[in-house]
């Protein structure tokens, strides 16, 4: 599965230093392949917001995430697949904040997560090593979802000078 990379780039002179300019997609994708922990909101059924953290993976154009049927955050994928994973530092002056907007599309192609598995493994070492079947993850007694989240927008924050915001809105 691979999703559209060509986004549309701009700098929102609303939020941004006059002399900022748009951060480059290239570089964004850096940083989302880079980031370790991601922070990933969903809706709960009655309209509350949930957020948790994980760790991703950035893979021909989306970031992929796993978690077991029962958490929440899967309970809350299946009314609403609508999600943002959001990324940076936790510090105001320096550093660079990405919000990536989209839809979790569940993965259960063995062979792509086979290559998902390996992708984790490689990035996170072998704690997070994973048997595939039956279309899930499986890691000790328990298995995980699989879930890609191509963006739809994106925002990236650039702290301190210039403060800016770019925003990528994928086709």
């Amino acid at each position: 599965m691979t999703f559209d990379t060509t986004p549309q780039t701009r700098v929102d002179p609303r939020y941004s230093d006059p002399q900022a300019t748009a951060t480059t997609w290239a570089e964004a994708e850096a940083l989302l392949r880079q980031a370790e922990l991601f922070w990933i909101s969903t809706v709960r059924p009655d309209g509350r917001p949930h957020v948790t953290p994980l760790p991703a993976v950035w893979a021909d154009g989306a970031l992929h995430f796993c978690t077991g049927p029962e958490e929440r955050k899967a309970k809350n994928l299946a009314d609403n697949p609508n999600v943002v994973l959001t990324t940076g530092t936790s510090t105001w002056n320096k550093g660079y904040d990405l919000v990536v907007e989209g839809e979790a599309v569940r993965v259960t192609d063995d062979g792509r997560l086979r290559e998902l598995a390996a992708a984790w493994e490689a990035k996170y070492g072998s704690f997070w090593h994973f048997e595939v079947r039956d279309g899930c993850f499986h890691h000790g007694a328990g298995h995980a979802l699989v879930f890609a989240v191509a963006p739809g927008t994106v925002f990236g924050f650039g702290k301190w000078e210039p403060f800016s915001q770019t925003r990528w809105r994928f086709t």
